[in-house]
This record gives structure tokens, sequence and C-alpha cells, in this order.
């Protein structure tokens, strides 16, 4: 992307330059060009991440490996978008990502009820007796916390400033908001079988609703993505860091699509209701705040 940026200051064909023709490309243009340059500009780390993990395809990933490909991609994420900003004219601030206190508060918010809504979907499971607390595993929570914390704040955060932020804001210019939900939800949901096809397949409806949810967020948030960031955020955290520590087991009392294929919520009724009651929130949210 600022190879094209450096080209663009002195080719200039047919008296126009490359600037203005990218700044006024159609939508897939610019969101081909993002993804194509990302992918591009992250192969070279994937290699080396691939030979220092010593993982050759189509060997899957081991969850310990999948680490360095996660980080440098997202690391790389933001910088890509820079190029396209710098070249389509836009802002970070146009795609809600507007550096102040608000949206600090936003991401705390968020986080807090990510939290909440887990609590409340593993309270009800609690209750009926789908799941128990194996109390023997928290000795191993305060080595993982921190470490899986950050992570989350990172996939969240560049996540929702793709999605949430640059997809969703550069669809909106085409269709209306809630059809540019719709694919930008899509493609959200089905990229996540990058990493693991049999244990994603499943969760993609769940994927779906999520990054619908997740829009309300930004709606609910006057366009801000600090709430969406937030939630996302906290969302993974708490499920990974159950996962990780294997904090809670499964009775068996039901069938998995009630709790989650391979013990993946949003692959379950239980975590379908979940984001729908969160969504629910959320929409109130923006009513009351007269979006």
């Amino acid at each position: 992307m600022f190879f094209l940026f450096v080209l663009a200051n002195f080719f200039q064909p047919s008296g126009n330059t490359l600037l203005s023709l990218l700044e006024n490309a159609p939508v897939a243009v610019v969101l081909m060009a993002f993804f194509i340059s990302w992918v591009v500009c992250w192969f070279p780390f994937a290699v080396i991440s691939a030979i220092v993990m010593h993982w050759q395809p189509p060997k899957p990933l081991q969850p310990e490996q999948k680490l360095p490909f996660i980080v440098t991609l997202y690391l790389l994420a933001p910088l890509v978008l820079w190029g396209v900003i710098l070249l389509c004219h836009r802002s970070f601030d146009d795609y809600g990502l507007g550096v102040n206190s608000s949206l600090v508060g936003g991401i705390g918010i968020g986080f807090g009820l990510g939290l909440f809504s887990l609590a409340m979907m593993f309270a009800v499971e609690f209750g009926l007796g789908w799941c128990e607390f194996a109390k023997s595993n928290i000795q191993g929570l305060p080595s993982i916390v921190l470490p899986i914390l950050l992570v989350a704040l990172l996939v969240g955060g560049v996540e929702e400033l793709v999605f949430r932020g640059f997809l969703l804001t550069e669809l909106e210019r085409d269709y209306p908001i809630w059809i540019a939900a719709a694919i930008s939800s899509c493609i959200f949901a089905v990229l996540h079988l990058v990493w693991e096809q049999q244990e994603t397949l499943p969760q993609i409806p769940g994927l779906w609703l999520m990054g619908m949810m997740l829009v309300m967020a930004r709606i609910a948030d006057k366009g801000s993505l600090g709430i969406a960031w937030g939630l996302h955020a906290g969302l993974v955290w708490a499920i990974a860091t159950i996962d990780t520590a294997q904090l809670i087991p499964y009775t068996g009392k039901v069938p998995e699509w009630w709790t989650g294929k391979y013990k993946k919520p949003l692959a379950g009724l239980a975590g379908v209701f979940c984001v729908v009651g969160t969504g629910l929130i959320l929409w109130l949210i923006s009513r009351n705040l007269g979006n």
C-alpha cells in the first residue's frame, strides 16, 4: 500500500492522479485492495512463523502454534488500513476509531457487558444442571489471565476496526445500514474458517449474529467502536480463559446443540440466545440515546 502511495504522487493517467482514482473507486475495489494488501504484507511473517513453529501445511495448527500467526496478522492490519486511508482520503475517525476519553469509556462499558452476558448464560446453565464449575482448576488462572486479556484486546480491537469500522463504513457508501451490516457480518463469520474449519463451521450462524450484535454496539455508541471493541474483547477473554483453564465442564444432560458443539457457545442455542439478548440490550441503549 505504501508503494502504491508513492506511485500515486507521480503517476497521472488522463489528467487524474492515481490518488483521485482510488478515492472514487468502487467499494469492491477498495475492499479487495485492503484484504489483498493485508495478506501479501503478512505472508513473509507467516512463513517465518511456520518455520519457527515447525509447522507444515496441510497439517492442522495446534492452539499454541496459532498465536504467532494471529499476533503478526493483527498487528499489521492497522498499518495496512492506514495505507488505504492515505490513498482514499479517509480517516480513522470515519471508521469509528477516534482516540478520546469516550472511546476508553466505551471499551469499559462493552467489556463489562460482555462479561455480564456470559455470566447470565452460564448462570442459567448451572441452574439447569447443564454444566459444573471445576474449582480445582482456579489455581491455573493467575498465569493465563493477563496474556489472554492482551490478546483479546488486540483481537477485539483489530476485528472491530476492520469489520465494524472499515468494512461496514465502506459498504454503507453503496448499501443501507442493515444490508451493509449483514454483508460485513457474513464476511466476518466466514473468514473465521481460515484458522479452524471443523470446530468453526457449526459456529457460522452464531458468528454472523455476533457480527450483527457488534454493529448494534457501534450504533449504540453513536458511531464509535468503543463499546463494540470492549464487548468483543470481553467475550473473547472470558471464553478463552474458561477454555484454557477448563473451568466449566459440561454434564452432558442435554444435547450439544443446546450448550454448543465442540464446547463452543456460539455453536449452540444458549450462545445464540446470549448474543440476541445482548443485542436487545444494545438496541434499548441506542433507543434511549435517540439513535
